[in-house]
């Protein structure tokens, strides 16, 4: 097992703990109670927390060039 983790790049180490990250989380909140419209509507708040991110970042560097 901990030569597959030094055959990944570092990568594709973090894009499989996203996945296996998302799946958790996705069964926490439905153990917890949270329907699919519950869920779906905080992945869409965590897009939108990124987009708000990055469109900030990209004004920043606009003001800064």
């Amino acid at each position: 097992m901990l030569q597959m983790w030094d055959d990944m790049t570092d990568r594709e180490a973090k894009s499989r703990a996203v996945k296996i990250l998302a799946k958790s989380i996705y069964r926490d909140l439905e153990a917890q109670g949270f329907d699919e419209k519950q869920i779906v509507a905080l992945a869409t708040e965590l897009i939108s927390e990124v987009t708000t991110k990055i469109s900030t970042s990209k004004q920043a560097a606009q003001q800064v060039a």
